[in-house]
């Protein structure tokens, strides 16, 4: 079963198989990207975010019952070439909390996922803290994808203390 999933079937899977057991996790990172970017970008890492850092002893049981195995940081299975990790909580982009969490119903589950609009923060709080060019491009992929609040985008790029980046963002995201 696990050998044919989509990233966003697996996503639902373990997103699902979490809830029942009532730890509540979030995807974030490059696997938002590829999903908001309609696989402009790709990832094979599945970030769920543990909201309530919830004990990794719940969860390595969880993932061990889908049958997954620990492997460092990862989870791995051996019918997908997907790893997952689990960063802990809070669930935030740059130093703002995330307010609207996204989901995807499938024949899984359901899977919970950060917004359009936080998926481009996540990627741009990278840009802005770390110069990391690339999450720059995944930014863009996902906001010529969808619609945007660029006044918000502004009013959070300001609080990160970063709106000469943000001004960066801008006049990329006007180039197409």
């Amino acid at each position: 079963m696990i050998a044919s999933m989509s990233l966003i079937e697996l996503g639902s899977h373990i997103c699902t198989a979490l809830a029942k057991a009532n730890i509540d996790v979030v995807l974030s990172g490059g696997s938002c990207v590829q999903i908001y970017s309609d696989g402009a970008y790709t990832s094979y890492d599945l970030d769920m975010i543990n909201r309530y850092n919830d004990p990794f002893k719940k969860i390595k049981l969880v993932m061990e019952s889908l049958g997954f195995q620990e492997e460092g940081k990862y989870f791995t299975h051996p019918d997908t070439h997907y790893f997952i990790e689990f960063p802990p909580g809070p669930l935030g982009v740059g130093d703002a909390t995330v307010s609207s969490i996204h989901e995807i119903t499938t024949s899984y589950g359901v899977l919970k996922l950060l917004s359009a609009q936080d998926c481009i923060k996540d990627r741009l709080a990278a840009y802005y803290h770390w110069n990391d060019a690339q999450s720059l491009t995944q930014a863009l992929q996902v906001a010529r994808k969808h619609p945007i609040d660029l006044d918000e985008l502004e009013a959070w790029s300001r609080k990160e203390t970063s709106l000469h980046k943000f001004e960066h963002f801008m006049e990329a995201l006007s180039k197409k």
